[in-house]
């Protein structure tokens, strides 16, 4: 079936369709619904709508803090809006929007309500203010590993329990970068007093993460101390720090060494600086927040009278209704034929089912290609069969040859002459020309088939092939001959381009009665080199030629040998050729020869 479908059958039209109704019948009733049964409603409080913008500033913020950029913001701008009933939009610093709420073209206010930057803004830890500093939220490559987490939450576990032994009570809570942190029921962090049995310095020493954070920490600002023109080798007391109550949940809280105040003020300096370098690839890029603004909807309030409740049940009922009727017509028309092929695919492989093909759409599509499907596992099983009995057919001749002449030896009916031997050796040499042509099938199909590309003279190679079939030429009474046009030379493996030049060879002495000639040519055509065995033997009907490179196929039905190979030559020249990135073709006519050519990529003239 043609992969083109009319505009009008194409399911995503017809699924666009049946949803713009569903849409416009939603659109209108809900119209309907505004205008019969709203009215308008007070704004709320000026004290509760500066709450909602913290709010809204310190969620964003956060998400800042834990996500490298702005991408995915619209779905928590939508959910913000939608909870608060606010306008919210995040532009970059000229304006451009990350994410808005309004609909698009809506002009923005004219000034911005916040900026969103954790690295410079902390709503965090204090609801309601907006204080200059890094949101704790933003960890970064302080962020502890599962492991890391279980070790500590262990430690936790211990000095938890130490601590109750001495009668003070701590509950565990847990840090933005997933440290277990130890406060007190007013969620005070852990009281400066800690028993001597508790104090083992394992729960507050840096894990592997946090200290090659803190180790890249300390390089950073030892670099802002010599730019500074302070001295860089300063003592700087990095660590994490589960006891500060200056941050309500801190993930690391570095200390400087007691300097003087001008020193320590630059250091601080530079360690901020550093903190926020280190952070910046980890949070998002600074935002201006807007909220309200032109476009705005004040909310509504539904006036839930009982004729109102009784408009908006039936209304809900009617459209709900719509909507179950014309997606379950859709639903049932875009099952059946799905239903269809799962059935037919449930059914025994050896019954190869197809399915009828009654649309011209996607599904049609998708049946005729499982027919398609069907149908060429269907050739490829017989195939394989019948690959199978010529298999065991070319195995089988050779072995009860082999076993009748030793067995009539063994019994003594045949005493063990030089010339019973021979037999037995050629028969032995049969099988063993089977089983090298269907491990060189074998490696082929599996991609293992090993070439060693070297340049290659085609008059060499032509050369080497005539002179390895020359006594098989002379007892058939062919004459074997070469014909090279200029130079070419190829990039080639010479042992696998004389084994298939060999087998074309082979068939074509074999083909070919006494008197008749049997030539190899090479020439240059274009940029590829094209070498040719052409013989003057009985050719190949027209019908047979389209087979001749199948394995196990030979144009004699009676499989004899004696006009006949073992039918996997010529699969193995063509497995050969295309690997050196070439194609063969074949070329005959019954009584009057065949040409096979070989069509390989030249090489530069030597």
């Amino acid at each position: 079936m043609s992969g083109w479908i009319p505009l009008r059958k194409r399911l995503l039209v017809r699924l666009l369709i049946a949803s713009g109704l569903i849409a416009v019948c939603s659109v209108a009733a809900t119209a309907w619904l505004a205008v019969e049964t709203t009215t308008r409603a007070l704004r709320e409080e000026q004290g509760q709508v500066l709450a909602d913008d913290m709010d809204i500033l310190a969620r964003l913020s956060g998400y800042a803090a834990t996500h490298p950029d702005w991408r995915g913001v619209g779905e928590t701008v939508r959910e913000l809006s939608a909870e608060k009933g606010r306008r919210i939009a995040l532009t970059t610093a000229d304006r451009t929007p990350f994410a808005d709420s309004a609909r698009r073209g809506t002009v923005l206010p004219l000034t911005a309500a916040a900026t969103v930057d954790p690295l410079r803004t902390d709503t965090y830890t204090e609801r309601g203010a907006q204080i200059r500093g890094t949101d704790p939220r933003a960890v970064g490559p302080y962020r502890l590993m599962e492991s890391e987490r279980a070790k500590l939450d262990a430690l936790a576990g211990k000095r938890q329990n130490c601590f109750a032994r001495y009668g003070i009570d701590l509950r565990l809570t847990r840090s933005p970068s997933g440290r277990p942190l130890l406060t007190g029921a007013d969620g005070i962090a852990e009281p400066g007093y800690v028993p001597d049995a508790c104090a083992d310095g394992r729960f507050n020493t840096a894990m592997p993460t946090e200290q090659k954070a803190l180790t890249a920490l300390e390089n950073r600002v030892r670099g802002c101390l010599t730019r500074a023109g302070l001295d860089p080798t300063m003592p700087l007391l990095l660590g994490v720090d589960v006891t500060s109550s200056a941050l309500r949940d801190p993930s690391f809280a570095p200390v400087f060494a007691k300097v003087g105040s001008r020193d320590a003020r630059a250091a601080e300096g530079c360690l901020d600086e550093a903190r926020r370098a280190q952070l910046d690839p980890y949070v998002a890029p600074a935002a201006q927040l807007f909220l309200g603004g032109d476009g705005d909807t004040p909310a509504v309030r539904f006036d839930m009278s009982p004729a109102n409740k009784t408009k908006i049940v039936g209304t809900a009922g009617l459209v709900l209704a719509v909507t179950v009727a014309v997606t379950a017509v859709i639903a049932t028309r875009l099952v059946r034929p799905l239903r269809a092929l799962t059935e037919a695919a449930q059914q025994p492989p050896e019954l190869h089912v197809r399915v009828p093909v009654t649309t011209r759409d996607e599904t049609g599509i998708l049946a005729a290609a499982f027919n398609e499907l069907t149908e060429r596992r269907e050739r490829l099983e017989a195939q394989r069969r019948a690959m199978v009995s010529d298999i065991a057919h070319e195995l089988r001749s050779p072995l009860t040859n082999i076993r009748g002449w030793l067995e009539v030896t063994r019994d003594g009916l045949v005493p063990p002459a030089p010339a019973l031997l021979g037999a037995l050796h050629d028969e032995a040499l049969v099988l063993q020309r089977v089983i090298d042509d269907l491990r060189d099938l074998a490696d082929a199909d599996a991609g293992t088939l090993r070439l060693h590309p070297e340049p290659v003279r085609c008059e060499d190679l032509l050369d080497q092939v005539a002179a390895a079939h020359r006594v098989a030429a002379d007892a058939a009474g062919v004459v074997l001959r070469t014909s090279v046009d200029g130079t070419p030379w190829l990039e080639a493996d010479p042992v696998r381009m004389r084994q298939a030049l060999g087998n074309l060879v082979s068939n074509a002495l074999r083909h070919t009665p006494a008197g008749g000639t049997v030539t190899l040519a090479a020439r240059r055509d274009g940029e590829d080199v094209l070498l040719e065995v052409t013989d003057t033997g009985t050719g190949i009907a027209a019908d047979d030629l389209p087979h001749v490179f199948d394995r196990f196929w030979r144009a004699e039905k009676s499989r004899s040998r004696r006009t006949g190979g073992s039918g996997l030559g010529l699969p193995i020249v063509r497995h050969l050729v295309g690997g050196h990135g070439g194609t063969v073709d074949a070329a005959a006519e019954p009584g009057a020869g065949s040409v096979f050519t070989l069509r390989l990529p030249g090489a530069p003239q030597r």
